[in-house]
């Protein structure tokens, strides 16, 4: 048994990044969640472009992952996850994204605003940007004919067709969230994944400071694999290896010490482990789906997982395994 939570750094964006929290907060309260900040679309885009702040979406759900399990906490989760319906300015723009918002003009200060949204929902652990600035996401893209191109826009490469070789943020050296930073190099244990992996998973990677302190970190690191390969866009067709090909293209220094992955979606369990094996990193194939042929991970499977390997538990189920050095 653990005598002290670990600490954790969840790295991500979105529906994926919500998923890991959902399932880490059921283990440690010592949590810290670095999103992306590279949206243009929807109400954070809108918000974005007319106030020219870092676009508060995927902020926002990662604190709603993170509320407190009460009346008060999932009150106030739902509030700001509310959305109007309208036929005016005002249509599907999210509560919450109005609210960090307006906590930033009065505050002047992006990391306390989140923070007292935190308090607010009484947040199992703390929120942060990954990087200061508002960031764009650029892909080169090829088609079906051979035919490349350069992407641009979050929500542009998120429903690409062609194949994308290569990501890359603009600005290209983008100040990282000093307190991003700091947090990864004092934790325990980084998760990386699930969640769209071109466009919330390795924007991380390509800011400098977070990828220096990935390096620097005596923390050891989880990539946690999606539940199925995408239908349409970014990752359409995409095989379970071929995910951590992709991680270890954009960032061939990183170190992986464990992948957990769903049985259901490994199309070849053999070719999985040897990348696994390549990366240094142990793999560790659990039921972390919830069951209804949908691809969501369930928390309490997820975090069942997550506990095998902070415990060691890297073989069949009640074996221990020693972790990589």
């Amino acid at each position: 048994m653990r005598a002290v939570a670990p600490a954790v750094v969840a790295l991500g964006g979105g529906h994926g990044l919500s998923a890991s929290l959902s399932a880490l907060r059921l283990m440690t309260d010592r949590i810290t969640a670095v999103v992306t900040v590279a949206d243009d679309g929807g109400s954070s885009g809108r918000l974005r472009n007319e106030l020219g702040v870092l676009p508060p979406g995927d902020l926002r759900m990662a604190l709603s992952a993170l509320c407190d399990d009460s009346d008060w906490g999932r009150t106030w989760r739902d509030v700001l996850q509310h959305r109007f319906s309208s036929s005016g300015d005002l249509d599907q723009h999210a509560v919450g994204n109005l609210l960090i918002v307006a906590l930033w003009e009065l505050l002047g200060d992006t990391v306390e605003g989140l923070d007292w949204v935190g308090r607010l929902l009484g947040a199992r652990g703390r929120v942060l940007p990954m990087a200061a600035v508002p960031l764009r996401i650029e892909a080169d893209v090829v088609d079906a004919a051979g035919t490349a191109t350069c992407v641009v826009g979050q929500s542009a490469v998120a429903v690409t067709t062609g194949t994308i070789s290569q990501v890359r943020l603009e600005p290209s050296d983008p100040p990282a969230c000093p307190e991003a930073v700091s947090a990864i190099e004092a934790a325990d244990w980084v998760v990386l994944g699930p969640g769209s992996w071109y466009t919330s998973v390795l924007p991380h990677l390509l800011v400098p400071g977070l990828r220096d302190a990935l390096h620097r970190t005596s923390a050891r690191t989880i990539v946690t694999l999606n539940l199925a390969s995408g239908e349409s866009g970014e990752t359409a067709g995409m095989r379970a290896d071929q995910y951590l090909e992709v991680l270890h293209t954009h960032a061939p220094e990183l170190r992986v010490d464990a992948v957990v992955a769903d049985p259901t979606a490994v199309e070849d369990v053999a070719a999985l482990a040897a990348r696994c094996a390549d990366l240094g990193a142990r793999l560790l194939l659990r039921q972390v789906s919830r069951g209804d042929g949908t691809p969501r991970h369930d928390p309490l499977r997820l975090a069942g997982a997550y506990s095998d390997v902070l415990d060691g538990f890297l073989g069949d189920v009640g074996r221990r395994e020693k972790p990589p050095e």
